[in-house]
């Protein structure tokens, strides 16, 4: 018997057979030549040969798929067919006398390369045009292309890590589970298996021990996967799929504590098209709106029209629901051109979100004029905030200038553990805050949140960023509020809106410290007022406690685990 444990983050309980994602395409030899008597010409001439039926190949696998997985393969497929790889690859052939596989991995190497030196969208795609030199190589040697395995019967996926055109395949009716060696819980794998409801478990750094063909035991919601599996194991994996034939239900209206305490349970958008999909979750409304999907994939500026339309079609989903704006959040693994610096040493602590309006004041002023504009359009009820706030100054000049337009209630997002520690001097003044889980976690714990090696680090559960997430609220109680203009407690409202607040058990607990919004991914909104409705606001107090009380993150989780058993009930 063996059992191996990651970093629980999608829910679930299954019985399947392994089956491993093919391993990632060797690099071939470093000078490695075309072989003796070889026609140069011919060898160059298989090299379009190979990326048409790449690109074949991926146009398949996109008519199969919808959404946003569509989109990442039918860009994917156009960038094998782009004749800069190809063309560059052939000249390496030709005239330097490189094998085809050694040439299309040099010229995959350069263009990915003059990508990254791009910033912003750009360098973004460097990964893509590596994933789709890797497919080249392979089809030129004959090999199996790297992906998710082609089998008949649903089985769960073990991977180092998905590539963006392998997220965009996971089809949860075929890959029951998936475990990764590495990654972490805020990586694009994480968040797409959240997303897609799928059980997953990452940073499980011995899964591959276990062979093709194994039979397993996946309890994701604990981060475990065991090859010995017992009926126990048998009975709950058949209640977790009697509960996705009957799933729950989020019917709004705020999520009620047992004794009658409401949370608003809010989403995560970045789009119209998310605010669409919100408003038909029943979501109270959005407690985060990303804007960056309007700057993230050109080399200037969006005007403050184009802006206007694009908030106005957003909101326009919501009316009479509050949907908390984020300004800008460049920098760091979001960097634009025209805006952060490509040659910062650390971009994570450099000049990002709030901090690039210091040099360049018109791109967030800019963004609230369009704000504005789009606020006197629909009859959602904007909240804005900024993101990256350290000190009470930078909160000041932030509020400022909302209140110039007029834009209230205007706040800030807590993701710095200098916000957290002087939350009663910021939350005087402005009018609320919401904490950013993914980046707090990150600073507190001084460990990088897109490093698998580091994911057990990066976890909310942290005793030190719980007690962070109290701080934040003590200082509401301090500042005080005003219920009437926000609809809230008398206190300055304080919101979750990173990963953290879709997790049932820790939204218990985030609850009892005294948050009192949530904001998730839609998808977590019925799990999340199911286990909520469990407990009083009294219990959810004295399990915050326990939490905070505990030595470690595993014994914080263990002694909330234990006083919800609905968690248990539910595969959780």
């Amino acid at each position: 018997m063996a059992q191996y444990t990651g970093v629980a983050v999608s829910p679930g309980r299954v019985i399947g057979t392994i089956r491993s994602m093919a391993p990632p395409v060797a690099e071939p030899p470093a000078g490695e030549k075309l072989s003796e008597g070889a026609d140069a010409a011919a060898e160059a001439a298989r090299i379009p040969e190979a990326a048409a039926a790449v690109q074949a190949s991926l146009t398949r696998l996109a008519e199969r798929a919808a959404g946003d997985g569509k989109q990442i393969l039918e860009a994917t497929a156009q960038m094998a067919a782009d004749p800069s790889l190809t063309q560059t690859a052939q000249g390496f052939v030709t005239s330097g006398g490189k094998s085809a596989a050694r040439a299309v991995w040099e010229a995959g190497d350069q263009v990915a390369s003059m990508l990254e030196g791009l910033g912003g969208y750009m360098a973004e795609r460097a990964t893509d045009v590596r994933d789709v030199r890797a497919r080249i190589v392979a089809e030129l040697r004959g090999e199996q292309a790297p992906g998710i395995p082609e089998v008949e019967e649903p089985f769960v996926l073990t991977a180092i890590d998905l590539a963006p055109a392998d997220t965009a395949t996971l089809d949860p009716s075929r890959v029951l589970a998936l475990v990764t060696s590495d990654g972490g819980p805020q990586s694009h794998t994480a968040i797409l298996a959240r997303q897609l409801g799928l059980p997953a478990i990452v940073a499980a750094k011995d899964i591959h021990e276990f062979a093709d063909g194994t039979e397993v035991f996946v309890d994701a919601g604990f981060g475990t996967v065991t090859d010995e599996v017992t009926e126990e194991h048998h009975r709950l994996s058949a209640a977790w799929a009697e509960l996705q034939k009957n799933p729950l239900t989020y019917d709004g209206g705020g999520g009620a504590l047992k004794d009658g305490t409401r949370v608003q349970l809010l989403a995560n958008i970045g789009n119209a098209a998310d605010a669409e999909k919100a408003a038909v979750a029943n979501a109270d409304g959005v407690g985060l709106f990303r804007t960056e999907f309007l700057f993230l994939d050109r080399e200037d500026e969006p005007s403050v029209e184009e802006q206007t339309t694009a908030y106005t079609e957003t909101f326009a989903h919501l009316p009479g629901k509050k949907v908390v704006v984020r300004t800008i959040d460049a920098g760091a693994d979001k960097p634009l051109p025209f805006l952060t610096d490509a040659e910062e040493p650390n971009p994570a602590l450099g000049v990002r979100a709030y901090r690039t309006s210091w040099e360049k004041r018109s791109v967030l002023t800019n963004q609230l004029d369009a704000i504005a504009a789009a606020a006197k359009q629909t009859d959602a009820k904007p909240w804005v905030m900024a993101p990256m706030i350290a000190t009470v100054e930078e909160t000041e000049d932030f509020i400022a200038l909302c209140r110039e337009r007029d834009l209230a209630p205007a706040g800030i997002m807590v993701e710095t553990p200098a916000a957290a520690l002087t939350a009663n001097h910021h939350l005087a003044a402005c009018d609320f805050a919401s904490i950013g889980t993914n980046d707090l976690t990150q600073y507190t714990m001084a460990a990088d949140r897109q490093l698998g090696s580091l994911a057990h680090l990066n976890t909310p559960w942290q005793p030190s960023v719980l007690a962070l997430v109290k701080a934040t609220c003590d200082g509401a109680r301090t500042a005080g509020g005003d219920p009437e203009a926000f609809g809230e407690s008398a206190n300055k409202p304080v919101g979750v809106c990173g990963e953290a607040a879709g997790a049932p058990g820790l939204a218990v607990v985030l609850v009892g410290l005294g948050v009192n919004s949530l904001s998730m991914t839609p998808r977590s909104l019925p799990a999340v007022a199911k286990v909520l409705s469990t407990v009083t606001l009294e219990q959810a107090r004295e399990l915050a406690a326990k939490a905070l009380a505990a030595r470690t993150a595993d014994d914080a989780i263990s002694a909330v685990r234990a006083g919800l058993p609905i968690l248990g009930e539910l595969g959780l």
